[in-house]
């Protein structure tokens, strides 16, 4: 069963060009070498953004978490946001790529002197990989929606292994995954290390209840683009919203419960370890808030 992430295939991608360290090479010619800090350990970080009718939406909130990121890890990618904002217009174009479009960018530690995890064993610069696809997100789950399933694999703290941080080792988030594809879900809903919901393996959680959003308080889930806008589009908007703490079972009470991310935006959940929420999707609120955050793009498109 499809999760957020899925997507039809795109034949305009197999032409698509790909930027490896600002050279732009054929997607079959797009390699690293095996002695890559990004292979070799996960040592890297990662951006996701999306091309909305020819705007890069929340650049400046994308770039702000990347070189965050990178700073976290002590990882000089050797240029500042102008230059790299040009290099991803220069991608763009060269692919003639307009709307409709998921990009992923990729920061690794680079080549190392031998395959080991000391990050002074890098011999040279970064890896710096932009691959921009023709992807849109499955229509069918809007009305369709996913299927959860609680995860034994919980978030960790930032002294564990900081959740913010879009690092290439998502190891312990594969294996939640894999729990939840295990049981017949599509993806793992996953506890904070007290028992509260916090976030699932890709994306963020939010659910309803009796009118009220209700999302984690952020300390243990991913630093979410798209879930910072639904927050605010709520504030925004007089919709009650509850960003804290919340059992398991307050979940399972909701009427409704959607996941948030940069590819799928607003996607809604039909039913958590097999029980069923109880509003027609996409739900009442889903709906308010999918309308509210197109809006949100298209208006930084007009700009």
């Amino acid at each position: 069963m499809p999760g957020s992430q899925d997507f039809a295939p795109d034949p305009r991608n197999t032409d698509a060009l790909i930027s490896l360290n600002g050279r732009h090479v054929a997607r079959d010619a797009a390699t690293v070498s095996i002695f890559d800090g990004g292979f070799v350990v996960g040592d890297g970080i990662w951006e996701g953004l999306r091309l909305h009718k020819g705007t890069l939406l929340f650049l400046e909130q994308h770039l702000d978490r990347l070189y965050w990121g990178l700073e976290q890890i002590r990882l000089n990618i050797g240029f500042d946001k102008a230059a790299l904002t040009a290099e991803l217009d220069r991608l763009l174009a060269a692919n003639a790529m307009q709307d409709g479009v998921h990009i992923r960018l990729m920061v690794t530690r680079g080549r190392k002197a031998a395959p080991n995890q000391d990050p002074r064993n890098a011999t040279g610069p970064p890896t710096v990989v932009i691959v921009a696809e023709y992807k849109q997100p499955d229509p069918g789950l809007a009305t369709r929606g996913l299927s959860l399933r609680t995860a034994s694999i919980r978030c960790s703290p930032k002294h564990m292994f900081d959740m913010r941080l879009n690092s290439h080792s998502r190891l312990n988030l594969i294996m939640a995954l894999l729990e939840a594809i295990d049981a017949g879900a599509d993806e793992a809903l996953m506890l904070d290390p007290h028992g509260f919901v916090s976030s699932c393996n890709a994306t963020n959680f939010f659910c309803v209840r009796n009118g009220e959003v209700m999302t984690s308080s952020g300390e243990y889930c991913f630093n979410g683009v798209t879930r910072g806008n639904v927050i605010r589009l709520c504030r925004e908007n007089d919709i009650p919203i509850r960003q804290g703490n919340f059992a398991l079972a307050e979940a399972l009470a909701a009427q409704e419960a959607f996941v948030t991310g940069t590819f799928g935006g607003l996607t809604p959940v039909r039913e958590i370890d097999g029980q069923r929420l109880t509003a027609t999707l996409p739900g009442p609120m889903t709906q308010r808030l999918r309308r509210l955050y197109q809006a949100l793009q298209d208006l930084q498109a007009a700009k």
